[in-house]
Parts: C-alpha cells; structure tokens; sequence
C-alpha cells in the first residue's frame, strides 16, 4: 500500500528526495536548493511528501495547497521503480489525499516523452487545457521561460478558471505578477 507522508529538510527521507528531484527535473524545472529547503519548512502553502510502500521511499510528490485546487509541482518516480505501476499507485493515492481539484503543468507535446506524460495524466482524470496559452515562468534569476501547457482534474474549467489558476501559480509559486 502507498502511504504518502510530508516531510521537513530533517526527516530521513529528505536527502532522497533531493536527489530524486535533482536527477528527474532540469534546472529549469526546479528551484535552487536554499530556496526549495525554504519552502520545504517555512512556507504555509506549500507540501513536500515522499510516497513510501512498506517504508521504502518509492517517490516524491511536491504541491501547493490554495484552497480552491491545489497545484502539483513535482512528481516523480524513483528510477529503479518504473514500469512497475508505482506511478499510478502514487498518482491515485495522491488525488484521493488531495479531495478537491489538481492542477500540473507539462510539458508540449513535442516528443514521444511528452505525449507519453500527457497520455498517463490523462488516463487518470486530467484534462489537457490545449486551448490555453501558458507559460513557466522562470524559478531563478536568469533562468529560462518554459512553454508549457497546464491539465487539470474536475471541478476546473479551462474557459473560467484559466486566468485565475495562471495569477495564482505566476503569483506564489514563481514570485511574478503578470
């Protein structure tokens, strides 16, 4: 059974994680470390959890709780796990964990990756936004913009809650009004 459990930058399973999400997401795609460890304790909103089964840390699952959805940052896998379903025992346990609207960002469907990503979040109940433009904003000074496109859960709908969910992930999850 996957148990998904929050932790701090003191619990056992941190470093793990950090590892993980430094060998799954680019530099692009993630904070730099004093930030993240930043948000990891002191901010509210924000939720770093490792997926366990039987105790062994099988993933990591990183969201911002706002009320109305919550907003998925990061999640991944451990390497040596894939294909085994950990991916959808994680995703399932994490929506059931959550009890209201997930929003996640991915990545164009450029490439058979990216489709792939799109098609396994899409199986598991989330809409692809296609109609609406979005960008990444940059985590750190001189870094990159990223074209993005968003998919959510039910109880978002694109044409409505579009601009609201883009204010809000621009505003508290990168630090940028727009």
């Amino acid at each position: 059974m996957i148990d998904i459990r929050e932790v701090r930058t003191g619990d056992r399973h941190y470093e793990w994680i950090e590892r993980l999400m430094h060998d799954a997401f680019p530099p692009d795609e993630r904070r730099d470390i004093d930030a993240q460890r930043h948000n990891v304790d002191s901010e509210p909103r924000f939720h770093c959890c490792v997926a366990e089964d039987s105790g062994r840390p099988v993933g990591l699952f990183t969201y911002w709780d706002f009320g109305r959805f919550c907003y998925c940052e990061h999640f991944a896998t451990d390497p040596e796990l894939r294909n085994q379903g950990y991916g959808c025992r994680v995703l399932r346990a994490v929506m059931e964990r959550m009890a209201r609207p997930l929003v996640l960002e991915v990545e164009m469907p450029a490439d058979d990756l990216s489709r792939r990503r799109i098609g396994f979040y899409g199986r598991h109940g989330l809409r692809l936004w296609d109609a609406v433009g979005y960008v990444q904003p940059p985590y750190r000074t001189g870094g990159n913009e990223l074209p993005m496109m968003l998919m959510a859960t039910e109880g978002l709908d694109p044409e409505r809650d579009a601009a609201e969910v883009t204010r809000t992930l621009h505003r508290y999850v990168y630090g940028v009004e727009r």
